[in-house]
């Protein structure tokens, strides 16, 4: 049989429900998977067997519907980085030993930097050792910060409800008399795209931010 099992990993975006019904709608256009499997909790939930099965939604489009608009993850998270199989490779034994016990085909793995690690770390192990197991990233994260795609999934909605946030904080402050300086810390980690898409509150007419200082250039006070 070709099972498919799919997860989700990392913070929740607005958006992360959505990649899921997308893949569940292309399983149900191609038709070339037997059975769907749906891990609870990410990897953790793979290690556990924690399996619930997806075929009822890829069937229903009005649920399918419903989860492209569903927030959080639906079928949970969890946040667990895999050591490099070459270290402790009786981790991968298990997970492939799981997958062929449930004759999953394909893992699709829903997440951020350290669930496309997962997925290159579980590629390269099947690949070595000529397991017929395919393993894909679905990509998710409102950092934008993962190599090779141009806009994560999760980027667009973060930048338009930071840029909406600066432009009623821009309303906000200029409502007193009293002079102000208002410092606003957006998240990112190493990346600047979502600090940078402040800049967006001027679209509608607004100042925006007087500055924007990005994590890629050192800030000096100077």
């Amino acid at each position: 049989m070709n099972n498919l099992l799919v997860a989700q990993s990392g913070g929740p975006t607005a958006v992360i429900n959505a990649t899921l019904a997308g893949i569940l709608q292309g399983i149900r256009i191609n038709n070339k998977v037997d059975r769907v499997y749906g891990a609870k909790n990410g990897i953790e939930g793979v290690f556990k067997e924690k399996f619930i099965d997806l075929n009822e939604l890829v069937v229903d489009p009005l649920k399918l519907e419903t989860l492209k608009y569903t927030p959080s993850s639906a079928l949970g998270t969890c946040r667990y980085k895999l050591e490099d199989w070459r270290n402790d490779e009786e981790v991968y034994k298990k997970l492939t030993d799981i997958f062929h016990k449930y004759e999953i085909k394909y893992f699709i793995y829903i997440g951020g930097n350290d669930s496309m690690d997962t997925v290159y770390k579980l590629s390269d192990y099947c690949t070595k050792n000529d397991l017929d197991i395919v393993i894909v990233g679905a990509p998710k994260t409102i950092d934008n910060d993962l190599e090779i795609t141009d806009h994560c999934p999760g980027f667009g909605s973060a930048a338009k409800y930071i840029a909406t946030t600066i432009a009623e904080l821009e309303r906000d402050t200029a409502s007193y008399d009293i002079p102000a300086v208002t410092i606003v810390e957006i998240m990112g980690r190493n990346a600047g795209w979502l600090t940078a898409s402040s800049a967006l509150a001027r679209l509608n007419g607004g100042a925006g931010p007087d500055l924007i200082y990005l994590c890629e250039r050192a800030f000096d006070k100077e």
